[in-house]
């Protein structure tokens, strides 16, 4: 003890820490070398070294312990509290008898308090160390103390290192989805391009498109528009054509800092559901059994919790644009304590947001005045279909989003309610005092504006005089032409033929990158290679999931590298980005066609270096541009040098990085890897 105190003195007089008035338990600091070896080898208590390393001070290049993990991260700038609670718990186990070891909250606190520390950081350090803690006695209604093996804290985590990076992806993105589904929005989970989301009003909901997240995402103190979610947004198919339903939209995006915690909690709860199964569970003591079903009960809200807490960052149509956004697209943030409300039931939080910043109408709400909707829409000319103004609120940011069409049919019985609006359906003139009609959304029935109705002889009605007797008739001639509205009416066809130039398959040809090496089975099918692994989706997503399956199947590097894309934007921003890649030798097979305007045809195939190709996209990209029909697709081919591409470290997440630098879409990605185990 002697030497302890000692050595604590000249370590305290080389440090001097402000908050040293006596020397307490908690100066005595096992990471510094001499103290540690007091306590491991003079006092005999090797068997904490575990202990130790893991919670209290780390050894010269260990990674950090608990303890001086939560002083940088929870007390920066204070007194090390995280440091003072691991210390004197230590000490405080080494008690002689049994009885003695360890200490209460209330014997910790009196332990550390100086006129230098506060009471409450102390017991705010102990709750966060004990949650956190591998080797403190986990059992109910014990002192503070430390065991020699690990806890039920360390058994988890162990647990969770042990968990299949593919099954936790595969069933976040489950969680996800059933998490956002409801019956407000058509939801359209994780798409990789224009095309999985439609452009046609469906069922009269809006659509709210679920970004993958590992495909974009969006930090907090920049906000931007991601490449994917902007195409998204101005185009419907892969050829470019134009999306007119935009104001119908809206995005949902993870927060680039809270994917981590996102992704955690699913392992957490994938490894405590293979804890709970019956021959694990009862390998355990009683009070560890019960707290594992706690801990498994308890991760579901917390799963829940930390997706909508991720899943936080709204995207949708406006005039008042992100800045610096080329497009009329507005952000909107989910309030971290509004996401933690409900969990399970993410619909609602971005319902709430969007009324909040009055984008977003539900069937209960009230429609907005007449006269913003005259002045707002194509109204102000004085008439339009019901139909096309109903297709206004979809199409224009300028305008709010509607849930169905009851919001519409209000906000048009209320213009009429008021005599701004004149409704006209066939024979039927509904306006100001008439009785209740049913407003039909289609375009055959019209809403006009009061003055406009007045000028055209619309309203008001003019009352018919009754037939004359006599020879002239005169009465019967006001009898109404049947006939005029049907040939009218017949011409509205000829638009039936614009459809059929649009059946080419995008994903023509993606078959062939994949069967190298392999063979047929006995129906004749083609078989991969068992070092074959294939992903499709956004890009940047694809090579995430193949890197975790290369790794989670022992192999070490990778030998080749074939990427298939299908938009000609893709494939072009992209060819640049292959021709840079080092220690590879790069092949690019560009194939294609498009028709011009006046009907011109041309066929293209390339095959090359990618350096070679540069001419060939100078040439094709304003020509497909301009193109009234067009289909491109591109497959380059990477071949490592004899090492191959290590997957150790981050070398893949850095060549995904470069690759996936100026934003690609969909994609077919394949790999061939070696060195499995």
């Amino acid at each position: 003890m002697l030497r302890l105190l000692a050595r604590s003195v000249g370590r305290l007089w080389e440090q001097r820490p402000a908050d040293a008035y006596a020397i307490h338990l908690h100066h005595l600091d096992p990471g510094f070398e001499p103290i540690r070896q007091e306590i491991v080898t003079r006092l005999g208590q090797r068997q904490f070294v575990p202990a130790i390393k893991s919670d209290v001070a780390a050894v010269d290049g260990d990674q950090s312990a608990l303890a001086q993990q939560l002083d940088t991260d929870h007390y920066k700038g204070l007194a090390p509290y995280g440091s003072y609670v691991g210390r004197a718990i230590l000490l405080h186990t080494l008690a002689f008898n049994e009885n003695l070891k360890g200490a209460t909250p209330e014997e910790l606190r009196w332990s550390i308090l100086s006129p230098g520390t506060d009471l409450s950081f102390i017991d705010d350090a102990r709750r966060r160390f004990v949650q956190g803690s591998a080797y403190l006695d986990d059992r109910p209604n014990v002192p503070l103390r430390f065991l020699a093996e690990a806890n039920l804290t360390q058994i988890l985590r162990r647990q969770e290192q042990h968990a299949d990076p593919g099954e936790a992806r595969a069933q976040l993105n489950d969680r996800i989805k059933s998490i956002f589904g409801g019956t407000v929005f058509n939801l359209y989970p994780f798409p990789g391009g224009p095309y999985e989301v439609p452009d046609d009003a469906g069922d009269g909901k809006p659509s709210l498109v679920l970004m993958g997240f590992d495909a974009v995402e969006v930090a907090s103190d920049n906000v931007a528009v991601p490449e994917l979610v902007g195409r998204i947004y101005a185009q419907k198919d892969v050829s470019g054509g134009l999306r007119l339903n935009r104001n119908n939209l809206v995005f949902l995006l993870a927060d680039q800092a809270r994917k981590e915690e996102m992704r955690h909690k699913m392992v957490r709860r994938l490894a405590l559901n293979e804890l709970r199964r019956p021959e694990r569970l009862n390998e355990l003591p009683d009070h560890q059994q019960d707290r594992i079903k706690e801990w498994y009960q308890r991760s579901e809200h917390e799963l829940a919790l930390a997706i909508q807490q991720c899943y936080r960052h709204v995207i949708y149509a406006s005039k008042h644009r992100i800045d610096g956004a080329e497009l009329d697209l507005a952000h909107s943030a989910i309030d971290v304590q509004s996401a933690s409300d409900k969990p399970g039931q993410g619909q609602k939080q971005v319902v709430e947001v969007l009324r909040a910043n009055k984008k977003l109408r539900l069937p209960e709400d009230e429609p907005d005045s007449a006269t913003y909707i005259r002045d707002r829409t194509p109204l102000k000319k004085g008439t339009i279909t019901t139909a096309a103004l109903r297709a206004e609120f979809r199409r224009d940011p300028g305008l709010p989003i509607l849930v169905g069409d009851d919001c519409f049919v209000k906000g048009i019985r209320r213009g009429i309610e008021g005599g701004e609006f004149v409704y006209q359906s066939g024979d039927l003139i509904h306006a100001k005092g008439d009785p209740w009609a049913n407003i039909h959304i289609d375009e055959q029935s019209f809403v006009h504006t009061a003055d406009y109705a007045q000028e055209s002889g619309i309203w008001p009605k003019v009352s018919k005089p009754p037939p004359g007797p006599g020879p002239s008739g005169a009465g019967g001639e006001t009898g109404n032409d049947e006939g005029t509205g049907q040939t009218a009416g017949g011409s509205t066809g000829s638009g039936g033929t614009t459809g059929t130039a649009g059946g080419k398959d995008p994903g023509a040809g993606t078959s062939g990158g994949c069967t190298t090496g392999g063979g047929t089975d006995s129906t004749g099918q083609t078989t991969q290679p068992s070092n074959t692994l294939t992903e499709e989706g956004v890009l940047k997503e694809a090579l995430t999931k193949l890197w975790e399956r290369a790794r989670a199947r022992k192999f070490t590097r990778i030998r080749t590298l074939e990427l298939r894309l299908f938009d000609a934007t893709d494939a072009f921003r992209l060819l640049g980005l292959v021709a840079a890649v080092q220690g590879a030798t790069k092949q690019v097979v560009i194939t294609g066609s498009y028709e011009t305007a006046e009907g011109g045809i041309l066929e293209i195939e390339f095959n090359g270096q990618p350096a070679d190709a540069q001419p060939v996209k100078d040439f094709l990209d304003p020509q497909l541009r301009a193109a009234k029909e067009k289909d491109l697709s591109a497959r380059f081919d990477i071949r490592f040098d004899d090492t191959g591409l290590s997957l150790a470290g981050d070398i893949p997440e850095k060549l995904a990085e470069r690759l996936t630098r100026f934003g690609t879409g969909a994609a077919y990605v394949a790999i061939t890897a070696e060195g499995s185990a």
